[in-house]
């Protein structure tokens, strides 16, 4: 039970953590959202890690509560167990003094039947009592936090940790781009040829170890999300185009990344928040030709 509550902690201050280092941009990667969306890889770990969290955090709860009760309840039997041995003690004295004092076998018997419905009423209390430990047995079987569930919250807490090293780690370079003979500038331009051959595999390699050097990070995160956003992974888009916007929302590029954010959202079938986008680029940027596309997108959403 200590190791179960180290692990919750654990996962619990990290979590609090990332929400703090990186705020929601548009409502997007908001994990206490019912219906999350434009979640990231790490964020999609993270909501996984939360729930199963949830569910040992609670059955953790119950089970204390149960135990709880079980304790109060066999405090309570120990207490009229020896209540009954006290009376059990005395009565032998009583009847031995009567047996000894009175001579009429009748009013022995009778004080003997006395004593016995005595015992036999506590006897009743502690069948009662019983029962309700049994029942409190049952329930805790119930919800315990099994060693596989356990196992499994470790297990998931781990892989969360190992993608989060991974994703804060320096992304290598590329022996056959041959980044580490180039400067930031020269990898931004060689990124954008490669982007405009849609050469998105590169390209996006190439942004990448960019965000890691912290170069043009707010334009960074936007090329590789457009990068995911022309091959189709909707999700990460939404997530990349959301860093960007949270860095810098002043872009020059900001019509066509709320244009594609909406857009994304729509193939992802959040419709809700594909209006809301779409409605953004026309009120924002009426101007421009996001603006029209917007509008047609908008109409044809049933």
């Amino acid at each position: 039970m200590k190791s179960c509550r180290v692990v919750a902690l654990f996962a619990i201050t990290l979590y609090t953590h990332l929400l703090s280092a990186e705020p929601s941009a548009f409502g997007a990667g908001d994990l206490n959202n019912p219906n999350p969306y434009g979640l990231s890889s790490t964020e999609t770990t993270l909501l996984e890690t939360k729930k199963n969290l949830q569910k040992v955090v609670v059955k953790s709860n119950n089970q204390a509560n149960e135990v709880d009760s079980l304790r109060e309840r066999i405090d309570g039997l120990q207490t009229i167990i020896e209540n009954i041995s006290a009376t059990s003690r005395e009565n032998k004295l009583k009847l031995k003094s009567q047996e000894d004092g009175v001579n009429n076998k009748s009013e022995y018997d009778k004080r003997v039947a006395e004593s016995i419905q005595v015992n036999s009423k506590d006897i009743e209390k502690i069948n009662l009592q019983l029962a309700e430990i049994s029942k409190l047995i049952d329930r805790i079987n119930k919800t315990y936090v099994t060693k596989d569930e356990f196992n499994s919250l470790v297990s998931d807490v781990n892989k969360f940790k190992d993608l989060l090293a991974k994703e804060l780690k320096i992304a290598p370079k590329s022996k056959n781009i041959q980044s580490k003979e180039l400067s930031n500038a020269e990898i931004d331009t060689k990124a954008k040829d490669f982007y405009n051959k849609k050469l998105y595999k590169e390209s996006r390699e190439l942004y990448k170890e960019l965000i890691s050097k912290s170069y043009k990070p707010a334009y960074s995160h936007y090329m590789v999300g457009e990068i995911e956003y022309y091959t189709n992974n909707y999700s990460e888009a939404i997530a990349y185009f959301k860093s960007s916007a949270t860095l810098y929302d002043k872009a020059t590029y900001m019509p066509t990344l709320l244009l594609h954010t909406a857009i994304s959202m729509e193939k992802s079938n959040d419709k809700k928040n594909a209006k809301i986008f779409y409605n953004a680029v026309m009120s924002q940027y009426p101007d421009s030709s996001q603006a029209g596309i917007a509008k047609k997108k908008l109409s044809s959403i049933k």
